[in-house]
């Protein structure tokens, strides 16, 4: 007997074929298609499925090629330097870096004609055509002035001047701190003579005045305006105003915290900058409202070895009662015109308080200072006076970042 032929077994992929079959759109109404159950094979093999490409998720680079073919960063935060260097942003460029810096030409056409010497001659002589700018030294100088001049936020500003020990040129040094920062900045500066002991401060710029700290105390509900205090003060040509101490020997132990607060507020109302020459008398009552209220800290160093060490007990004592922010941003005036300079390392008392402080300045020897009068500005030695603005310099920078 023949045999038939062998009716051929139906392939499951033949079966996925007919499913997979394009199809007529229909309602989304399961109860409409019929499905038999005994037809399904409830132990399929997964290498027997076609794989549908329009159920595969697109990968990144399908939906932003751009973006996943770029390798560079992608940062929010805009820095000038960052975009030199060709670094990428998400986001457009804010207004803030249209800086004077970025935008202005300082090119050999448009920079200032210079200040003096034969850089302005050839300036001149050349129609204008040929500008090679300042010399190093002025733009230096230039650079300084800036630093002294920067504006200053957040209302008055109180700089005391301190030390344990007298007769180091505690007084000198806020007298030329005061000159340097007056003959620079546009506002006004005033200096303060809160010593107890019958200070000195007035005697060392052009006396004006017979007022004294006592008075602008007993009249302060009478001042009515700048014009009334200005009458108190003695004014320097460097435009620096000095209030004086009690004169007499009698009243200026009465010279106490409260005093000080009533003159430093009268001051506040009409200068930017308050330096305070202050008493060795650490502990004394007007010591307190004068570091509660300062914005930064002259610490007054001779160059002897006592002198030294009295100056960084200073430091110690004040780190001791909570100061120490105003300590670690303080600066030092080393004051070489004292008895024994010349036989100690000064370089090794230096490195000390650099080890402590925000920066160290050396004052100069001056003849001009040595006589212990009134102090005019333009005799000082060039040495001197570079001191000074440094020293003056520093302070404004302290404040700027003590706010």
């Amino acid at each position: 007997m023949a045999l038939g032929k062998k009716k051929p077994a139906i392939q499951a992929t033949d079966v996925f074929a007919e499913v997979n079959a394009p199809v007529e759109p229909k309602g989304h109404n399961l109860a409409e298609v019929a499905v038999d159950a005994g037809s399904l094979d409830l132990n399929p093999s997964t290498a027997s499925f076609p794989v549908s490409q329009d159920l595969v998720t697109p990968e990144p680079a399908a939906l932003a090629p751009d973006l996943a073919q770029s390798t560079e960063p992608v940062r929010s935060n805009y820095s000038r330097r960052d975009s030199l260097r060709g670094e990428a942003f998400d986001s457009p460029e804010p207004a803030a870096m249209l800086t004077a810096d970025r935008l202005i030409d300082n090119g050999n056409r448009n920079r200032p004609a210079p200040e003096s010497g034969i850089r302005r001659l050839i300036y001149f002589v050349t129609l204008k055509s040929v500008n090679l700018g300042d010399s190093l030294l002025v733009r230096e100088r230039k650079a300084l002035d800036a630093r002294i001049g920067a504006q200053l936020e957040g209302g008055t500003k109180f700089v005391p001047v301190l030390t344990r020990k007298g007769g180091v040129g505690k007084t000198t040094v806020t007298t030329l701190l005061g000159m340097a920062l007056s003959l620079v900045r546009d506002d006004r500066v005033i200096a303060i003579d809160a010593n107890p002991d019958r200070g000195t401060l007035a005697e060392r710029v052009s006396k004006s005045t017979r007022f004294t700290v006592r008075d602008v105390v007993n009249r302060a509900a009478a001042i009515d305006g700048f014009t009334d205090f200005s009458n108190m003060v003695s004014r320097d040509v460097t435009r620096l105003d000095v209030l004086a101490s009690d004169n007499d020997p009698m009243l200026s132990e009465a010279f106490n915290e409260g005093d000080y607060n009533v003159v430093a507020d009268m001051a506040a109302r009409y200068y930017s900058v308050v330096l305070t020459d202050c008493g060795t008398g650490i502990v004394h009552s007007v010591m307190r409202p004068t570091l509660q209220r300062a914005n930064g800290l002259v610490i007054v160093s001779g160059g002897s070895v006592d002198e030294a060490r009295l100056a960084s007990e200073t430091l110690t004592w004040l780190e001791a009662n909570d100061y120490g922010d105003l300590v670690r941003n303080a600066i030092v005036a080393l004051n070489t015109a004292t008895q024994a300079t010349q036989l100690v390392k000064l370089d090794e008392i230096e490195a000390h308080f650099r080890s402590r402080v925000r920066a160290v300045v050396r004052i100069p020897y001056d003849p001009a200072l040595a006589a212990g009068s009134v102090i005019k500005f333009a005799d000082l030695k060039r040495g001197t006076q570079e001191a000074a603005r440094e020293l003056a310099a520093l302070v404004i920078d302290s404040m700027q970042s003590h706010a």
